[in-house]
């Protein structure tokens, strides 16, 4: 063996017992050099692992798009259940009221305004409708969502809505200003979204496109958050040597991570957009990437929707909503029990307040006026002195006495 080796040589009885249990006797007798070996070995063995388990997860995910055709025979079925939706609680005990508010988030450029155009979509049985949510196309820098908006689905309905907010900057601490208030306090609808980074230029204008200068007054408990990125940006983050394009990924991380978007255990659902421009192979790597980015299950919990209009898409959208609701069920903010008997009680003494007064007045009313002249008798006088009696018959005797005189 050679020499400055840190291992004992076994003894015999040793390699006995080694060769019983099936082990290859010289592994005993393994010099520095075999133990750096061994060590490698067991290196490449934990990789190799970690690629099966890759490969594995890759192969969930193709399957998803492949196994589509016994969701796809039940569309009409999810539609309708979506559209039946109500909440397994008491909603008389929560802080949210109907409907179920759903936050949509995203870096700029994702495609929340298109994701919401498109799930509008799918509910709308008029094909002339336009689209309600803006969307830019090729804009600048300043273009985009600035107002927080939310949108009912379907249209004026008590299901659940989509709130469109504005897309998240590069900068991290600008965005958890950005979004603590809406997780801790409620969002508004029309509510104007400004940075501090923003120029003075800039915030004038927002100023002026703001002409209502209102919002909705009551501010709404998010139920859960939809966090929504560019398939297209995620793939460059993943291939690109350049720290600007690998930041996107770390936005997307960040954003997901922070504790203000999770309910308990439950952590945003993410969609990826724009797969339309993409390759199937892509779009597999990019939910892979992302699962492992984010440490959630990408075929259960990142949604792949396309900008297109087929089956395919229609049945993730709807795996978006029954996860997205499921969950919301599970994370509602309950109001505490004393204080909504607390709120009962008030509400009935209230009630009983209102009809005593009514009451009173009423008996008020009918003292200042018990009767008028001329007026027909009422029905409360027939019952207090019975019904009208004929004058007493009366015999006039003097003019009797002159009939049986004249003749």
């Amino acid at each position: 063996m050679g020499g400055g080796s840190n291992c004992s040589s076994p003894s015999s009885t040793e390699d006995v017992s080694l060769s019983s249990q099936g082990f290859p006797h010289d592994s005993v007798h393994s010099s520095r050099d075999d133990e750096c070996q061994s060590h490698k070995l067991g290196n490449s063995s934990i990789e190799e692992a970690a690629e099966r388990q890759r490969l594995k997860v890759y192969t969930q995910v193709l399957r998803s798009y492949e196994d589509l055709q016994p969701k796809i025979d039940r569309l009409e079925e999810a539609k309708s259940r979506i559209l039946s939706y109500t909440p397994p609680i008491d909603f008389r005990k929560s802080d949210v009221p109907y409907p179920i508010p759903l936050l949509v988030i995203g870096p700029k450029g994702s495609g929340k305004s298109s994701l919401i155009n498109i799930i509008s979509r799918v509910f709308e049985d008029d094909v002339f409708q336009p689209a309600r949510a803006q969307v830019s196309c090729n804009s600048s820098p300043e273009d985009g969502t600035y107002f927080i908006h939310e949108y009912r689905i379907p249209r004026n309905s008590v299901c659940f809505s989509l709130f469109d907010t504005r897309g998240l900057s590069d900068d991290s601490s600008e965005n958890l200003k950005m979004i603590e208030p809406w997780m801790t306090e409620g969002i508004r609808h029309r509510k104007m979204v400004v940075r501090e980074s923003d120029s003075e230029t800039f915030k004038a204008r927002l100023k002026c496109m703001d002409w209502e200068e209102s919002s909705s007054g009551q501010a709404t408990p998010i139920a859960f958050v939809i966090l929504v990125v560019n398939g297209l940006s995620v793939l460059e983050s993943m291939d690109s040597a350049d720290e600007t394009k690998k930041g996107y990924s770390e936005i997307i991380k960040t954003t997901f991570k922070n504790p203000l978007l999770s309910f308990r255990d439950d952590k945003p659902a993410v969609v990826v957009t724009h797969g339309d421009l993409l390759s199937l192979s892509d779009r597999v790597r990019v939910r892979v990437y992302l699962g492992e980015l984010l440490g959630v299950p990408p075929t259960d919990q990142i949604f792949d929707i396309p900008e297109n209009d087929d089956p395919a898409t229609t049945s993730a959208i709807f795996d978006l909503l029954f996860y997205s609701l499921n969950r919301a069920d599970r994370c509602l903010p309950l109001i505490d029990e004393d204080l909504f008997t607390y709120k009962v009680n008030v509400v009935v003494k209230f009630l009983i307040m209102m009809i005593i007064t009514a009451i009173f007045m009423f008996w008020m009313v009918a003292g200042l006026h018990p009767g008028r002249p001329g007026a027909p008798p009422s029905a409360n006088d027939s019952l207090q002195h019975g019904p009208p009696q004929a004058p007493p018959f009366q015999v006039d005797w003097h003019k009797i006495r002159h009939l049986w005189l004249e003749e």
